[in-house]
């Protein structure tokens, strides 16, 4: 029974950085329909700053993170304005397209910049804890309880804030909200603000765990494709819950199937969860 609360717990922290990955990649489906498959460079970029920051300037970790998340929403920003933008009358393949060129272009850089090998980011939490009898590192605390903070504040955002109006009333119906007004151009630059926000603590936190390296991107960008489809496309509380349920499941089935076949369980869930229910497990609802 030790065994399986400690997976759970474990099963937490990944799917905290699910749902932070997921939640940045739902936000820019569910208001712009732009399916951003160079997400995962956000990612990419988040980890590779937050561990050069600490090693050039000898910064405390979060400081590190701050300077990572102002780097990265910067970054996402020059992608929509750049990229998406004036591609938003192409045909739909055509984003798609180019995003993947982005992924390949961040790829070479950061090996170009910094080399192909793996880099272990420190942390001042790094201490084994025990909670319960269970044994874990203070790191993955850390992890599950920023995500919940990060989650909060964004719901409240959304819900107390006039940009957060404007972000929701775009997601509910676009032509609607250019009639009273809004400005699509800022909210479009302050969604994919979010978005870069979100990717740049996902990595941050968990690249004292899981590594930094120039493909760390791939594999999180189609978990996070899982957990956006599996919650259903453009609804932030699936995200959540499809992070939790990827998470969850990934941990314990590593541990009591094999840990050889942890990745194929996302696909696996996308099946039965597609099959039980085609839209996901929430309508498009933004909020």
């Amino acid at each position: 029974m030790e065994l399986f609360f400690q997976q759970l717990l474990n099963g937490l922290t990944l799917g905290s950085v699910y749902i932070l990955v997921g939640i940045g990649l739902t936000l820019v489906f569910g208001i712009l329909h732009v399916p951003n498959f160079a997400h995962g460079s956000l990612y990419l970029i988040g980890g590779y700053m937050t561990l050069m920051t600490m090693k050039w300037f000898g910064v405390h970790y979060f400081i590190a993170i701050i300077m990572s998340i102002i780097t990265v929403a910067l970054l996402a920003v020059l992608m929509e304005r750049l990229v998406f933008n004036p591609l938003r009358d192409a045909p739909a393949i055509h984003d798609k397209i180019a995003a993947i060129g982005m992924v390949l272009f961040f790829e070479a850089l950061v090996s170009l910049m910094w080399g192909t090998e793996y880099h272990r980011m420190q942390t001042p939490f790094g201490d084994t804890i025990k909670i319960a009898g269970m044994s874990t590192s203070a790191q993955r605390i850390l992890v599950i309880a920023v995500a919940a903070m990060v989650v909060v504040l964004l719901y409240l955002f959304l819900k107390k804030t006039m940009i957060g109006a404007s972000i929701l009333a775009m997601a509910q119906n676009r032509e609607g909200a250019f009639l009273v007004g809004i400005n699509a151009n800022a909210v479009a630059m302050m969604t994919f603000a979010i978005s870069g926000v979100l990717a740049a603590i996902a990595a941050s936190l968990a690249s004292p765990i899981n590594l930094v390296f120039p493909a760390m991107g791939h594999l999180v960008i189609l978990k996070a494709f899982v957990v956006v489809i599996i919650g259903g496309m453009g609804s932030i509380p699936g995200a959540i819950i499809g992070g939790m349920i990827l998470g969850i499941s990934e941990s314990l089935g590593a541990t009591y199937i094999s840990n050889d076949y942890k990745d194929m369980i996302a696909f696996l869930l996308l099946i039965i969860i597609m099959t039980a229910r085609p839209k996901g497990l929430f309508a498009k609802e933004v909020y």
